[in-house]
């Protein structure tokens, strides 16, 4: 897809444990990220006894600093911006950190927001992967930890809280029990979580993704990725409290613990712990996406963040690997009589398996249906959960014609129950039998229809228009109506 260099913007997240450079190409509904750096510094290491940045961690940032900021003009990143959190805003040197950076790198632009505006741009983050989030959101840093109330895809309240997992080990020397004890004072002091009983708990922040990816690799979960994983309340539960019981030598030895953050990890579990407690949530969801896509999001034009994230998601996929910008729209109208959906969720998905459906067209023929599984199950789309990149995947490989025992697809048969795999079989076999007939043209498409009525499947083809029910054709309407449980006919108009 054409993304000009004049699309580049770049965000340096200068946080309290770390500071990372993300530089984004494009405008569109799903942040791409192209370039994504972190150097783990401890710039607010001490801030609750000294009340300034950590002393020998300012000049390896400034450093840090200026190779981000080289790095952005050379991939063009306009705009350009710092945006610092808890620990600048709150030490008594952070005022003449920001000096000694304008000096180092004139002309950056260097934003230190107030705790309600982090908490926000978290939000914003969160919102363009969850549009109709409704319950609470904590975001934890290594200095505060910013709690908003979400409801129906709107900030209703935010508030920022002292309890970063640095600062909160700092204020409880170092022991678990006590930060217990803090971080209920502090999450009493917000009344209002409570209205997140029985919702969801979106948790946004490095060490919260780093209990994520703990609980992936001790569960054997066949998909990598932290974004839109789901723990229910008891497991989340009981997950922290392994964490917060566990010495740092069982911690190291724990799969997929991060061994840059042992430190941090039983007090992240503690804020996580507490927070279900304040909150009441019935489950905890995890996001990739926090501030820095916030900042991302307040760039895009209001028609393209209402977008429907998954299925911009499934039209960047079509333009990049597709054929026929065409054909989609066309495969959506086609399947309509056969698929009536009640349900808008499932009409969408359907709606996106069509926009897909051709991803495969550049990849060999022996390895498509596999290429274009993988390609879906993997892809960064924002606003794709699990269950519906093993949907769309699942839809992608049976029209390239996948067994579906096949290995490759093992994924589907953990990530989705019964019916849904044989909703994804039958409209894999409708959109097998589209390609079937058009040669992915909308023009030949154009010359059949299907009609599905009381317990048959009737497939109609206008005659002088290059498709014929030849032995392919008539083999895949009798495979579809077997999967739909119809008798299948085919009718020639002339």
């Amino acid at each position: 897809m054409p993304t000009p260099e004049s699309q580049r913007c770049g965000v340096v997240d200068l946080g309290s444990n770390s500071v990372r450079l993300v530089v984004f190409e494009g405008r569109g509904r799903n942040p791409q990220a192209i370039f994504n750096e972190k150097a783990v510094l401890g710039l607010g290491r001490g801030l609750q006894t000294t009340g300034r940045l950590n002393e020998d961690a300012i000049g390896p940032a400034l450093t840090v600093l200026a190779r981000y900021h080289a790095v952005a003009r050379a991939m063009h990143a306009d705009p350009l911006e710092v945006v610092a959190t808890a620990a600048v805003r709150d030490a008594e040197n952070g005022p003449a950190f920001v000096a000694a950076m304008q000096e180092r790198m004139p002309g950056l632009r260097i934003r230190i927001l107030t705790g309600e505006e982090e908490g926000r741009l978290s939000a914003d983050g969160v919102l363009l992967g969850f549009p109709g989030a409704d319950g609470v959101l904590g975001d934890l840093g290594g200095g505060s930890l910013e709690v908003v109330r979400l409801t129906e895809g709107r900030v209703a309240r935010a508030a920022s809280l002292p309890i970063g997992a640095i600062r909160l080990a700092e204020r409880a020397g170092g022991e678990v029990a006590r930060a217990r004890a803090i971080t209920e004072e502090e999450l009493a002091k917000q009344p209002w979580l409570a209205e997140g009983g029985g919702r969801d708990l979106y948790l946004v922040g490095g060490a919260w993704r780093a209990l994520a990816r703990m609980h992936i690799a001790q569960t054997g979960y066949p998909l990598a990725i932290v974004h839109h994983y789901v723990l229910r309340r008891e497991e989340a539960r009981d997950l922290a409290g392994v964490v917060m019981a566990a010495s740092r030598r069982v911690l190291e030895r724990m799969a997929g613990a991060p061994q840059k953050r042992l430190a941090d990890m039983p007090f992240a579990a503690v804020t996580m712990r507490r927070l279900l407690r304040a909150t009441g949530a019935s489950r905890v969801v995890f996001s990739a996406n926090g501030l820095r896509e916030g900042w991302y999001a307040r760039l895009l034009a209001e028609s393209v963040r209402q977008d429907d994230p998954m299925l911009a998601a499934a039209r960047e996929l079509a333009a990049a690997w597709g054929r026929d910008p065409g054909l989609p729209p066309a495969l959506i109208a086609w399947t309509d009589p056969v698929f009536p959906e009640q349900d808008a969720g499932i009409r969408a998905l359907r709606e996106a398996a069509c926009w897909i459906s051709d991803i495969g067209s550049h990849d060999h023929p022996e390895y498509r249906a596999e290429q274009a599984f993988l390609r879906v199950l993997r892809q960064h789309g924002a606003g794709l959960d699990h269950h519906a990149r093993a949907f769309l995947g699942l839809c992608a490989a049976l029209r390239y014609e996948a067994e579906p025992s096949a290995p490759f697809l093992g994924p589907t048969r953990v990530l989705l129950d019964l019916q849904t795999i044989r909703r994804a079989e039958a409209l894999g076999a409708a959109l097998r039998l589209a390609y079937t007939l058009c040669g992915g043209t909308p023009d030949l498409l154009a010359g059949t229809r299907l009609e599905r009525t009381s317990g048959r499947l009737v497939l109609r083809l206008a005659e002088g228009t290059g498709v014929f029910a030849g032995e392919s054709v008539l083999r895949r309407v009798e495979q579809l109506g077997a999967v739909l449980g119809l008798e299948a006919l085919v009718e020639v108009e002339g």
